[in-house]
């Protein structure tokens, strides 16, 4: 389905990404896993058209997208959740949700206000706060859930646990379980390997912007010593 070929991205005179090669078939689980500072999120935002890149090719269904711009990317299946959340803190819960709803590109709407707060029941509580009232799993919630809310077909999911307490982030990784039964295919950024690599089909390892290592995520599991040099761990 996404096809990330030879990517190459500079920050002025700093080379980024140097010759990134990841593939995300359909209803594929994919986790991104490097250290600090190697170039994850970059890619992330690289084939989502917050930054261009100087050489190389996304490709969506075979369709070039290198360079589209976000909400394009968005508008062709791709749900979002970025570091940091997003949301809009001057809307409420339920208006964060209702102003991204949306059809998938198939025309389904199998992701509707109701399953999203039957995903989130926590955020039935506070539909009438505004974003910044909410706690910071309270908004992790709702940023998953407004992407799902555009129906998407592939979700990337950028340190979705990040600075979370331990019951919020057993949370974030059972909805994350659900997203994957669904048949959406997701890409995953997180700094636990061990629940990356259990909740993934695939892995990639990136070392200053390169792509070191791939692979099924089982196999990573049993390369402890890979793991070690790599990540650090």
């Amino acid at each position: 389905m996404l096809q990330i070929q030879d990517l190459n991205t500079y920050y002025g005179d700093s080379h980024i990404l140097r010759g990134v090669d990841v593939e995300i078939p359909a209803a594929t689980s994919v986790g991104l896993l490097g250290r600090n500072g190697m170039g994850k999120t970059t890619l992330i935002r690289s084939l989502m058209g917050y930054v261009r890149p100087a050489s190389g090719h996304v490709r969506l269904d075979a369709q070039e997208v290198t360079g589209w711009v976000p909400e394009k990317m968005a508008r062709r299946g791709i749900g979002y959740v970025p570091e940091g959340r997003g949301i809009f803190p001057n809307l409420s819960v339920r208006e964060n949700l209702v102003m991204s709803a949306r059809a998938g590109i198939d025309g389904k709407r199998d992701w509707t206000f109701d399953r999203v707060m039957a995903t989130f029941p926590r955020l039935t509580e506070r539909l009438s706060h505004g974003g910044q009232q909410l706690s910071g799993g309270e908004q992790q919630m709702l940023s998953i859930g407004r992407a799902l809310m555009t129906n998407p077909r592939l979700m990337i999911l950028d340190e979705a646990t990040e600075g979370l307490a331990p019951l919020i982030v057993a949370e974030i990784w059972r909805v994350i379980s659900d997203i994957r039964a669904t048949g959406i295919a997701t890409l995953i950024v997180d700094r636990d390997w061990r629940k990356v690599l259990a909740h993934t089909d695939r892995a990639v390892v990136m070392e200053k912007g390169r792509i070191v290592r791939h692979g099924a995520s089982a196999e990573l599991v049993a390369a402890p010593d890979v793991l070690e040099e790599l990540l650090g761990v």
